[in-house]
């Protein structure tokens, strides 16, 4: 990796979740600090539900300069956003209907569409948004999101990037329509590119069941193909692992 790279090892969940929090102000307030606004992709799965229950309290509901902030997804389920499979939904209910976000900058997928087209226009709209904030592209992609939220599934992947995915070698495009080994199958993920523009990228990881594959993203052979989550690498940024006690157990450093 070309990142620097942090693991920050927390004695519980509850304290990775707390400096998770700590991780997304520091990046929002720094891009507010800047420019006056900030962009932030969130994540999905069933790790984010207590982090986003944290941000929308105090403190951090009003440490973080929400009426600043444009929201993206780093991917989405092809359902409808009242789905209770929907990574908006998910962040909907337990964030942003909590906290003074601007409705017209929340910019979710619209996975109740035909998957192709719902890619295709959430990259045109990922485009528009972000080169009216950054001006036009000068470095790869020409996209940069301030913050990128990520989890790690079981089997290595992130977003929707998934083990010997053709998305995986992806390099023009920003967003995809992909098929994966999961429920429901049909995904749109944004794609390394974009990912890699982000600063930072915080990944958070919980758990013993990920104790193993945490290992092998991080100090096993390099092997993105198997392991997405280790194409993960900004081009000029920063990599936070936040993980807790039992999730780092079979870590060498830590």
């Amino acid at each position: 990796m070309s990142a620097r790279v942090t693991i920050d090892v927390q004695p519980t969940p509850d304290t990775a979740m707390r400096a998770a929090a700590e991780r997304l102000v520091d990046g929002a307030t720094r891009a507010v600090a800047a420019s006056g606004r900030f962009t932030i992709a969130l994540s999905g799965g069933t790790t984010p539900r207590n982090l986003y229950a944290l941000l929308a309290t105090p403190p951090y509901a009003t440490r973080i300069p929400w009426p600043a902030a444009h929201v993206f997804w780093g991917d989405e389920r092809c359902v409808p956003p009242d789905d209770p499979a929907s990574n908006y939904r998910l962040a909907h209910e337990t964030l942003l209907a909590r906290v003074p976000v601007v409705p017209d900058r929340v910019h979710r997928v619209r996975g109740e569409d035909e998957a192709f087209a719902a890619a295709a226009l959430y990259e045109r709209e990922l485009r528009a948004a972000l080169r009216t904030l950054h001006g036009p592209p000068t470095t790869q992609p020409g996209a940069r999101l301030d913050v990128m939220l990520l989890g790690l599934g079981d089997n290595g992947h992130t977003a929707s990037l998934f083990p010997y995915s053709p998305a995986l070698d992806e390099r023009e495009c920003w967003v995809l329509a992909v098929d994966v080994d999961a429920t429901p199958p049909a995904r749109i993920t944004l794609t390394a590119p974009v990912i890699n523009a982000a600063a930072p990228v915080v990944f958070v990881v919980v758990g013993a069941a990920k104790a193993s594959i945490l290992r092998r993203v991080l100090e096993g052979a390099r092997d993105p193909a198997a392991l997405p989550a280790q194409l993960v690498d900004p081009v000029d940024g920063e990599v936070c692992w936040v993980v807790d006690a039992a999730a780092a157990a079979e870590l060498r450093r830590g």
